[in-house]
């Protein structure tokens, strides 16, 4: 790779990221990440997309240096004196896919995992969100209800560690059977309001605490991830078992 274009092109690569998705995330058009990938990344942007993608801001303007924040110190030693945790932070790690299945109820679904399917995704992607590997599962997003923020067929990352509710974020739920997506917003007396991204087509849905456990509707995690990063992580998230 020659250029820092080059260089941007394989770490989207790397993490599974779409130029769109990506375009997305850091408010420019997929025109201008495209032009990047031609004429390499402005200057102003070098040290946001490095830190972005966990790399070495001169590595990714230049090519030269260590390309991993670190990796100058690692290299420096034999492989069997890293830490194991240190040489595996660039491994590519599996989550494990869920979605709709069918139950023995005739037209009945219920959210559940697909055996033998995993979504490849790098550990750094997991460390940058804070996200153990144990709670983190993929998803496929149905529908246009969440465009233009999530599109139809995207995959999703979720973290089943976060379920506690921060109005406004967005989190994978099961609706007696049904996978959903929404951002939640909590209301007086345990009720819950759903919203969509595309809130013109799709109007707010208002359940009181009483249709919420007769729908069987529960939280099945945090969204973290959506071929790029959530980046509105809250600080205040609480862990299930933390409280």
């Amino acid at each position: 790779m020659n250029t820092s274009g080059d260089r941007l092109r394989g770490l989207l690569r790397e993490c599974h990221l779409s130029a769109t998705d990506f375009a997305a995330n850091r408010k420019v058009t997929p025109q201008h990440v495209n032009n990047w990938f031609k004429r390499g990344i402005p200057m102003a942007r070098i040290e946001e997309v490095a830190e972005l993608l966990s790399v070495n801001a001169r590595w990714l303007r230049s090519g030269e240096g260590p390309k991993h924040p670190g990796q100058d110190r690692l290299t420096a030693q034999p492989p069997d004196a890293q830490p194991r945790a240190e040489r595996s932070v660039r491994e590519e790690l599996e989550m494990p896919v869920y979605t709709e299945l069918q139950t023995q109820s005739a037209g009945r679904t219920a959210v559940g995992e697909v055996h033998n399917h995993k979504v490849r995704l790098s550990r750094r992607v997991l460390e940058t969100m804070d996200v153990e590997l144990h709670n983190a599962i993929c998803v496929a997003m149905v529908g246009n209800s969440m465009a233009d923020k999530i599109q139809d067929g995207s995959l999703i990352g979720i973290d089943r560690g976060r379920v506690q509710i921060i109005d406004g974020e967005m989190y994978a739920l099961e609706h007696d059977g049904m996978l959903r997506v929404k951002y939640l917003y909590r209301l007086p007396g345990g009720g819950l309001r759903l919203r969509s991204h595309n809130c013109a087509e799709y109007p707010d849905e208002i359940f009181s605490a009483e249709q919420v456990q007769a729908q069987h509707i529960h939280i099945l995690g945090w969204i973290f991830w959506w071929s790029t990063l959530n980046n509105r992580r809250h600080p205040a998230t609480i862990r299930r078992g933390a409280e």
